[in-house]
């Protein structure tokens, strides 16, 4: 079993920046990859990005890429989601999960899940 506990989420102006953190506890959260998952009022879960396992490898929805970083530290058991140059179109509720079995470009191949961290950007 993996727990994850999304923070760092709230309200920020459009071209603001906001970091996400995920800390996780439970048996071999390292060997997990990671990803980031939003879902919008109405929407469905949307893959925003991802990380493997060592840190090595990131993965971006094409609708962030440039403008988010995600990233992890095994120390501290966390995984990060650094966000600038937010836009409105970026307000959803924001999830750590760790991936199961499956491609991590989408939603239901991860095991885990957090409880999620609302981001809003206004205009």
């Amino acid at each position: 079993q993996v727990q994850l506990a999304e923070s760092g989420g709230g309200l920020v102006q459009a071209g603001g920046s906001l970091r996400l953190s995920c800390a996780a506890s439970g048996r071999a959260f390292s060997s997990y990859s990671m990803g980031w998952i939003r879902q919008a009022p109405g929407k469905e879960r949307e893959f925003v990005a991802a990380i493997n396992w060592s840190g090595s490898f990131t993965y971006y929805a094409d609708s962030v890429k440039g403008r988010f970083t995600i990233s992890r530290d095994k120390a501290k058991n966390t995984v990060y989601l650094q966000m600038n140059s937010l836009k409105p179109e970026d307000s959803a509720v924001y999830y750590c999960a760790a991936s199961g079995s499956g491609s991590i470009y989408y939603p239901r191949s991860y095991s885990y899940w957090g409880q999620g961290t609302q981001v809003t950007v206004s205009s």
